[in-house]
């Protein structure tokens, strides 16, 4: 088996990358954790307990709604786990493609990012991922509409201003010329 570093130079994995992951899905899990709790209690007139259930059904099933502050728990857990996940994504982009890099430091570079991002993240888990768990297409609705749109902010936006800002500026200048 060849190791890692014979197949991706060791100049491909910045020393600060850990960092730059932790830092951006704590944010981003936080931030997006308090956009959906809000969301849920005053738009919905739900709970936050039962916000985090649902995402613990997708895994667990409809059980996890009736399961208490434990089903809850494993919500949240999950929901930092997507958010460390899309992160991840991110960095990889940001490290993989030079015109991501390129468009950073661009005017209004990390609105223009996370335009793309939020969105992209969304439809991925809406029409993709949490049907496959649940087994049923998403409900195209209003709610489904503002998810669409607040992912730009409060999911997006974190991330790529978590890990975009910390790309060296050598990186930065070195994707221009590439």
């Amino acid at each position: 088996m060849t190791p890692l570093s014979a197949v991706v130079p060791e100049s491909a994995f910045p020393r600060d990358v850990l960092p730059r992951l932790v830092r951006a899905g704590l944010v981003t899990g936080v931030i997006d954790g308090l956009f959906s709790s809000v969301l849920n209690v005053f738009a919905y007139g739900s709970t936050v307990t039962r916000l985090f259930q649902g995402v613990a059904a997708t895994l667990l099933g409809k059980a996890a709604l009736d399961g208490g502050t434990s089903t809850a728990a494993v919500g949240v857990l999950m929901h930092f786990g997507v958010a460390f996940g899309w992160s991840a994504v991110f960095l990889f982009l940001v490290m993989q493609l030079p015109w991501v890099r390129s468009l950073l430091p661009s005017r209004y570079g990390a609105i223009k990012v996370a335009s793309l991002y939020g969105p992209f993240i969304w439809m991925v888990m809406s029409l993709a991922v949490i049907p496959f768990l649940v087994g049923r297409p998403p409900a195209i609705n209003v709610r489904w509409w503002i998810q669409l749109f607040g992912h730009i902010p409060f999911v997006a936006m974190p991330i790529v201003m978590s890990i975009g800002r910390s790309v060296p500026r050598s990186q930065l200048v070195d994707s221009r010329s590439s």
